[in-house]
């Protein structure tokens, strides 16, 4: 478990990467750092569980598929995304790491 949200964040180069901070049942408290990512063409995560996320670093579009286009995200930018609202990661920044802070709420595996 990390001291610090901040600690061991991975090199350049890495795809995304995501550590678990506190998993319960029902919540899934995670970090994920990008690094100049972006969800491949076409794909849209879909998921079972609602997801509230925090920009703590970094900057990030995120694009919901009812929407027209990316919301521009940075640090202390915060929403709740819906069970099954599909979304996408259209870019993160892309000379420094962009750390989010996700918990998932609802039916999440344990």
């Amino acid at each position: 478990m990390l001291a610090n949200v901040f600690d061991s964040l991975p090199d350049e180069g890495t795809d995304e990467a995501f550590v678990v901070l506190l998993a319960r049942p029902g919540l899934k408290i995670e970090r994920i750092v990008s690094r100049a990512h972006a969800s491949p063409p076409g794909f849209w995560y879909d998921q079972p569980q609602g997801e509230w996320l925090v920009l703590i670093a970094g900057a990030a579009g995120l694009r919901f598929a009812d929407e027209p286009a990316a919301r521009s995200l940075a640090p202390g930018d915060c929403l709740d995304i819906a069970a099954h609202r599909r979304h996408r990661v259209e870019w993160t920044h892309p000379d420094e790491p962009t750390v989010w802070i996700a918990v998932h709420y609802g039916d999440v595996p344990t």
